[in-house]
């Protein structure tokens, strides 16, 4: 008897498995009785527990191409689910053949996403921008297509669904503060994601240390690794790498700050960055640039405070850790604000039930 078909295969020729988003999905669709295989780069220890995890190498341009289009080729399973642009194509010719289901999963508004890239320049834009566009026509016309946010394309399709990323409470570890001050970053490290920004606070609050959780921009490692070695933050800023959710948030437990300082880009404008929800339902008190929709939450939770620069977020960490007890009040509206906004019941879930229904399965999580 051969090996059992897999329900759900989740295709990415660019995410890596210990990619968050990935988890929560993953965790949803095994609470709902499904079974998961899963293809990406890094390690496979990083991958979601419990499931079969294929990696592959990252690459060049050129490798990720033949990723893109052979992966989904290589799945049995009875619904295909990617999380990249370049694989929707390929995914939707496999499932026409196959005569499986397609999952897109459009968790970017990737037309701005390039903007924000050093390499979409030139001729190598022009191709990366043909790809998002037709990409996104063939993502409305999957069997689902799922979306991070309603202002992410496309705006119509055959079955939309608005799946916000929303912290997956199963996955934090929330805890006391460390006796000394320590702040905390937790995803892609990138200058226009406030890498130097937040160094450079660092610097200027010199009670505090930081730990950087997440890989390093290639364009920028040069200029951080330089930055590090000045005497104003040596020693006090820790670099720990892409991590999996669950050993993310194991180093981030007991931090007194969590830092989201995305500027003001076509990419983040309109953003909504996971990591906020997460530090706040951590009952972790947060400093943030004003982007509309950050600044929309911190004032609603009470969580945090808005910053415009580096030397405004150092004057707050050092009266932080002058007053810590101040600190108390923002972990109280965080937790406060958890409540009222949170369940255990996450916008996963219903995208699990929705594929699950797509198979003729009907078990709801619990």
């Amino acid at each position: 008897m051969g090996t059992p078909r897999v329900d759900v295969a989740i295709v990415s020729a660019g995410h890596d498995v210990a990619d968050a988003r990935v988890h929560k999905i993953t965790a949803a669709l095994r609470r709902v009785g499904l079974s998961v295989e899963l293809a990406g780069l890094g390690d496979a220890d990083d991958g979601p527990a419990g499931i079969r995890v294929r990696t592959a190498e990252r690459g060049g341009m050129a490798r990720r191409a033949v990723r893109a289009a052979v992966l989904p080729w290589r799945s049995r399973a009875r619904v295909l689910m990617t999380v990249d642009p370049d694989v929707v194509p390929a995914a939707r010719a496999a499932a026409s053949v196959r005569r499986c289901k397609v999952v897109v999963d459009v968790h970017e508004d990737y037309a701005r996403l390039l903007s924000d890239r050093s390499w979409a320049r030139g001729v190598i834009g022009l191709g990366a921008r043909m790809i998002v566009h037709a990409s996104t026509r063939l993502a409305a016309g999957a069997d689902i297509t799922v979306v991070a946010d309603d202002h992410i394309p496309p705006q119509r399709a055959r079955r939309r669904l608005v799946v916000e990323n929303l912290p997956d409470l199963q996955l934090l570890s929330p805890g006391p503060p460390d006796a000394t001050p320590r702040a905390v970053y937790i995803g892609d490290l990138r200058a226009s994601r406030g890498l130097f920004d937040m160094v450079d606070a660092i610097a200027g609050a010199p009670a505090w240390t930081l730990d950087l959780i997440g890989p390093v921009a290639a364009a920028d490692r040069d200029q951080l690794t330089a930055r590090l070695a000045r005497p104003d933050v040596a020693g006090r800023v820790v670099l720990h790498g892409r991590q999996p959710p669950e050993l993310a948030w194991q180093i981030a437990k007991g931090a007194w700050a969590g830092l989201v300082f995305l500027r003001e880009t076509p990419a983040f404008r309109q953003a909504m960055p996971t990591k906020l929800y997460e530090y706040l339902a951590s009952g972790l008190p947060v400093l943030s640039t004003p982007l509309p929709r950050q600044t929309s939450v911190i004032k609603e939770s009470g969580g945090g405070v808005l910053i415009g620069n580096p030397a405004e977020a150092a004057d707050v960490l050092c009266r932080w850790s002058d007053h810590p007890e101040e600190l108390e009040s923002y972990r109280k509206a965080a937790h406060e604000w958890t409540e009222r906004k949170l369940s255990e019941r996450t916008p996963y879930d219903l995208l699990a039930e929705t594929v699950a229904e797509l198979l003729g399965h009907r078990r709801d999580v619990a």
